[in-house]
């Protein structure tokens, strides 16, 4: 037997089982890949409290914090989601193993200022309107 049949029946298979092993090597390390950790900022209750709740964190303690509001420790429930509710409504930030997921979905509250404001700019507008109808 010559040396290159004896090369192709040697290598043959180990050439056949790497592309076998290959796929299913590729789809293991993308399963075992987390999903990305969100957070979200949702319904402002009547006492203008939020409801805070995310996903894809590992499961353990996290920490939240927020440049306005108070913060803290808690815990990541097995499935790797939390919910809070009536929290301060602010910005807030996850951190969890130096991974640090900012809350989405913060609108902040309009203060008296700016209704009064707008309020006065809806009253000038009338008035102009006003003085255009009377022909002066």
């Amino acid at each position: 037997m010559s040396n290159r049949r004896m090369r192709l029946l040697l290598l043959t298979p180990v050439m056949a089982g790497s592309f076998l092993v290959a796929p299913a090597a590729l789809a293991w390390s993308g399963a075992s890949a987390a999903p990305a950790a969100t957070c979200s900022i949702s319904g402002v209750f009547e006492n203008g409290k939020v409801h805070l709740s995310g996903g894809g964190f590992t499961p353990g303690q996290a920490f939240l914090s927020s440049p306005t509001a108070a913060g803290g420790s808690f815990t990541i429930a097995e499935n790797g989601g939390f919910q809070m509710m009536n929290v301060e409504n602010a910005r807030y930030t996850v951190t969890q193993a130096n991974q640090h997921t900012e809350c989405s979905g913060f609108k902040g509250a309009t203060t008296n200022q700016d209704e009064m404001t707008q309020n006065d700019q809806n009253q000038n507008d009338q008035n102009d309107n006003g003085g255009d109808q009377d022909g002066s």
